[in-house]
């Protein structure tokens, strides 16, 4: 005899799993392409001799390393935080733990992605103090690939260790202890 009420019940949790799925689906994009538009903003203000675009139009690889690397780098701290944001939401019980988690989670997301933005800004900043004989914006306006990998590296370095430290967020402002300490 077959148990109608657990698989109702097993249905249902399939469904709330996959609409959890849908939410954290289109979060995660939307941030990503926020993410993404912060990125490619940050490295326009820190470039103010290049007109990226233009550079781009006229076939200039250097620009487009640099820039390929910092929405490369920028979606690599999103997809740690969207990674996060999935794990509380599955480990969640509840309409409101669910919720929680999503709301905490996207804190999270929006935190790692501000952490990631500013400190590839001050990476890209710190590279140019310390190489004082190499204007590093000139060099790659006029197309010179090895400095545009040079500053590459250096993006994605930083965009590693702000990577490792996505956990350690989601640790500080665990959904559960919040739904805990919110009576929940």
């Amino acid at each position: 005899m077959v148990d109608v009420s657990g698989a109702a019940v097993a249905m249902s949790q399939i469904l709330v799993g996959l609409a959890a799925w849908a939410v954290q689906l289109i979060v995660g994009l939307a941030l990503s392409i926020g993410a993404i538009y912060l990125g490619i903003n940050m490295f326009d203000k820190m470039t103010k001799d290049i007109d990226e675009w233009k550079e781009i139009k006229k076939g200039n690889v250097a620009v487009g390393i640099v820039l390929a690397t910092v929405v490369y780098a920028v979606a690599s701290v999103v997809g740690g935080g969207v990674s996060n944001l999935t794990a509380s939401v599955q480990s969640a019980i509840g309409m409101q733990a669910v919720i929680i988690s999503l709301l905490v989670g996207v804190i999270n997301l929006v935190i790692s992605i501000a952490a990631a933005v500013v400190s590839i800004g001050l990476a890209v900043f710190v590279l140019d103090k310390i190489t004082k004989e190499i204007d590093e914006q000139k060099e790659i306006a006029k197309g010179n690939v090895a400095v545009a990998v040079i500053v590459s590296g250096v993006i994605l370095a930083v965009s590693n260790v702000i990577l490792s430290s996505v956990p350690v967020i989601t640790k500080v402002l665990d959904p559960n202890v919040i739904a805990k300490a919110l009576g929940m």
